[in-house]
């Protein structure tokens, strides 16, 4: 099983940096709105995201002040991934976090640079 991290990053701008085991890797893309408007929207809510570069494993449990004057990162969510889909247009994750349960959908057009990100909340029995 993979792990996760969602980290809010203050450097260019705020953002979240969505972080996800993948081999000896992190995927990694960033939100540009909080996806706390995935836990208090009625409806399934898409935030866009951009691909960045993979980063460390490391990230995965730090917490503080970036390298290079790059800012400071705190852990906004974090626990176990599961990996049901990936393409080129298209990754579908299942997540168990402290905040987030359920599935994560990221698509992208070719034509397009950002992802569509939507959190589907799992059902609680």
């Amino acid at each position: 099983m993979s792990r996760f991290a969602i980290l809010i990053h203050d450097h260019p701008f705020v953002h979240w940096d969505l972080l996800v085991q993948r081999g000896e890797v992190l995927r990694s893309w960033r939100l540009l709105e909080s996806p706390d408007r995935w836990r208090s929207a009625a409806e399934l809510t898409a935030l866009s995201a951009e691909s960045i570069a993979d980063h460390r494993l490391m990230y995965l449990d730090y917490e503080g002040p970036v390298s290079r004057e790059r800012g400071q990162v705190v852990r906004w969510d974090h626990g176990q991934a599961e990996w049901l889909t990936e393409s080129e247009r298209s990754v579908r994750l299942r997540l168990s976090g402290s905040r987030l349960v359920g599935e994560l959908e990221l698509d992208r057009e070719p034509s397009q640079p950002l992802w569509s990100a939507r959190f589907s909340p799992a059902i609680q029995p």
